[in-house]
């Protein structure tokens, strides 16, 4: 198929990958955008963390804890304006609140469920009627509700004024020590963005695509794929170690450790007996592709060129 110099901007944006690079993943793979991102690693040229998750859309995630129940939120709107108004605002804390209310288990049918403000409306048609005041495309992209039983903590934590809302729930004694220790750990979240909480939440799955990944990185570098198969083995696992440490919450060095050493595992445990049993991290505009017609225009200039 033709490639566009719209689908290279995306791919661009979603990799840090150089434009040729990009284009010619782009014909190898027909055009297809996942295929064309993991060839893109696999070749080694995709820059790190430098992916789709960065292209930030506006808008404002929300936490509301209300007693044993809590909720975490997510509302776009199309302009970081829009996202300091301060009616948006309040719509965004209504939505929160809906959140904690329903029963609905997904989007569509938290769209459909009547609104908390009016119930002769549905949270879609309040939504509607706020795009006509705030002259805004705007949505309701995501919600997550957590119940805590006997025994467990809600602790939430929003950065950036709701650019990140991070929400855990553990099993710990409640006190003032577990609190601010679970308060620590969730701007831990927020920062160091970890995919798993322990080891042992990894899915294997997951573990053997990363594992690929390395092995066709070390297949493509001209230096190390000429070592053998035994030392190419050896580096795999130690760099797929090292990688699943960073991607998971208990093993990360916590951020405010005095040594620069310290482990969250270890901090949690100097503190008490604390079991992390859920971790939620929404951040505005995770995976939204803003609109940049400037930059596509650039580049299918050069293409042309």
């Amino acid at each position: 198929m033709a490639i566009t110099a719209a689908m290279v901007k995306q791919l661009r944006e979603k990799t840090g990958a150089g434009m040729m690079d990009c284009k010619n993943a782009l014909s190898e793979v027909d055009g297809n955008m996942d295929e064309a991102i993991e060839l893109l690693r696999k070749k080694g040229v995709m820059k790190a963390e430098k992916k789709a998750d960065r292209i930030a859309a506006e808008g404002l995630c929300d936490c509301l804890i209300d007693g044993s129940t809590a909720a975490v939120v997510e509302v776009n709107s199309e302009t970081d304006f829009v996202a300091k108004n301060d009616d948006f605002k309040q719509f965004v804390s209504s939505v929160a609140k809906q959140a904690l209310a329903t029963s609905a288990s997904d989007i569509d049918s938290f769209l459909a469920d009547k609104w908390n403000e009016d119930s002769t409306k549905t949270v879609k048609e309040a939504l509607t009627d706020k795009v006509a005041v705030i002259g805004e495309n705007l949505s309701i992209r995501r919600f997550e509700k957590v119940v805590a039983s006997d025994g467990e903590i809600l602790v939430s934590y929003i950065h950036g004024g709701g650019r990140i809302a991070v929400l855990l729930k553990a099993k710990a004694d409640d006190n003032d020590g577990v609190r601010e220790a679970l308060s620590n750990i969730a701007m831990q979240v927020a920062a160091m963005n970890p995919k798993f909480i322990s080891e042992s939440d990894i899915d294997e799955g997951y573990r053997a695509h990363e594992e690929e990944i390395l092995r066709a990185q070390i297949e493509n570098d001209p230096k190390e794929s000429q070592k053998p198969d035994k030392v190419k083995e050896g580096m795999i696992k130690g760099r797929i170690n090292k990688q699943m440490k960073e991607v998971c919450l208990m093993d990360q060095v916590y951020v405010k450790a005095e040594d620069g050493k310290q482990s969250v595992q270890a901090y949690l445990k100097s503190v008490g007996d604390i079991s992390i049993e859920t971790m939620i991290r929404f951040e505005t505009g995770e995976g939204i592709e803003k609109k940049e017609e400037d930059f596509a225009a650039e580049v299918a200039a050069q293409i042309a060129g």
